[in-house]
């Protein structure tokens, strides 16, 4: 692949008529990068190519979240067959979920199936492609996801193999395939025209079922999808590289003097701030800790902060050090500085009487909107961040995970 920009490259007289010759250090740099990753997407599309229209549907026989295998076969007496790639962690495909719901329950008894597939390696997604979700593309995370949101379709794990994503060749989430009676492909792309339910226009999906179930023609057979990318095996090196980053970040420890336990509660930060405190004595602290860490790696790029602070003596600080050095812990980390535990809870919190671990989120403005004292929810803590997060840049997340 060639790329040249007026700013960037100028043809060049000795090395031939379709010769290009850098100049300016930045902007090749600059045009080079852009041309290598268009290059490498090129080849991940050429990799793994979309099925054709007409083509025969690909046969899988894949993990549900019930525990059962399915098969192509298993659903062969419905007249149409509309298979969705779609999976946990997109917030495109979560705002999705509550259209394809409801398309499964408006074709009810009219002989269309709906069948939707994680497509994803979830050792292919970063930590910082979680900033919108409570859990990852595991088959158990999947069946966590599908519990809460009340999916009532099935919904099958491709990530082990990818050899029927391999097949289908969906390029995002979603991205949905219908096939007629004798199972040829009629429609591929999108499920309407906007991931904002507000401002669809056109339900492209379910035209195509509809003409499929007159015996029609579907007029617009395919359409272009848009979401997150499907994250193919070949991606997980990335992943490492993002941890290897991570787990390179210094580790520091402060005092917790009872100021700065103040000034913490009040929450300056202008974010929304997760406070954790914990010891290392305390076995379900040390348990929830790892947890916690990922919490704080997947929201960090967002308007989310993470303070710890370590509930041991003073003079427990190089225990504490060596604990959170293990943990990678990049995040900002306190240790009480006096021998006087009630006096650094009280600074605090002089309602908190009780032990750790204890957990708080507070709002900008220092509102608690979470805590939990003793074992951790992970999952309910994500989704109280998720819920009360800025959604600016994505309009309508914040509002799928306020709600169920």
């Amino acid at each position: 692949m060639v790329l040249a920009m007026k700013t960037g490259f100028t043809r060049g007289s000795r090395l031939g008529k379709s010769s290009w010759v850098c100049v300016g250090a930045m902007a090749c740099l600059a045009l080079l990068t852009m041309a290598f990753a268009a290059t490498v997407y090129a080849a991940e599309e050429d990799n793994h190519p979309t099925l054709a229209i007409g083509s025969a549907a690909p046969d899988f026989s894949l993990p549900g979240i019930d525990g059962k295998t399915h098969s192509l076969a298993e659903y062969k007496d419905a007249k149409v067959l509309a298979i969705v790639f779609t999976c946990d962690h997109c917030p495109t495909a979560q705002l999705y979920e509550s259209r394809l719901k409801k398309l499964v329950d408006d074709y009810k008894g009219r002989s269309v199936q709906f069948v939707m597939i994680q497509p994803n390696d979830p050792d292919a997604v970063r930590l910082g492609e979680l900033g919108y979700t409570d859990v990852s593309d595991s088959l158990e995370e999947m069946k966590i996801r599908a519990e809460y949101r009340h999916f009532n379709f099935p919904y099958l794990y491709d990530g082990a193999t990818q050899a029927t994503a391999n097949a289908y060749g969906p390029k995002a989430t979603p991205h949905v395939f219908i096939f007629d009676a004798e199972r040829k492909l009629r429609f591929e792309g999108r499920v309407d025209n906007s991931q904002r339910e507000s401002l669809v226009k056109t339900e492209d999906t379910r035209n195509a079922i509809d003409a499929l179930l007159e015996d029609k023609a579907v007029a617009v057979d395919h359409t272009a999808v848009f979401g997150c990318s499907t994250k193919w095996k070949s991606k997980s090196a990335s992943r490492l590289e993002e941890l290897k980053k991570i787990e390179a970040e210094p580790v520091t420890l402060e005092d917790a003097t009872g100021d700065v336990l103040k000034k913490l509660r009040a929450n300056p930060t202008g974010k929304l701030l997760l406070v954790n405190f914990w010891a290392t004595w305390c076995g379900p602290c040390v348990v929830e800790f790892p947890d916690l860490e990922t919490t704080y790696r997947m929201y960090r790029g967002r308007d989310f902060d993470m303070v710890t602070v370590a509930a041991n003596l003073p003079d427990e600080r190089a225990g504490v050090m060596k604990f959170l050095e293990k943990q990678h812990a990049s995040s900002r980390n306190l240790i009480f500085a006096t021998g006087d535990t009630y006096a650094a809870q009280a600074a605090f919190d002089p309602k908190w009487e009780s032990g750790v671990p204890y957990a708080v989120l507070l709002a900008p403005d220092g509102t608690v909107l979470y805590h939990e004292v003793g074992d951790l929810d992970v999952l309910a803590l994500r989704r109280a961040i998720l819920a009360n997060l800025p959604d600016s840049d994505y309009i309508g997340h914040r509002a799928y995970w306020a709600g169920k």
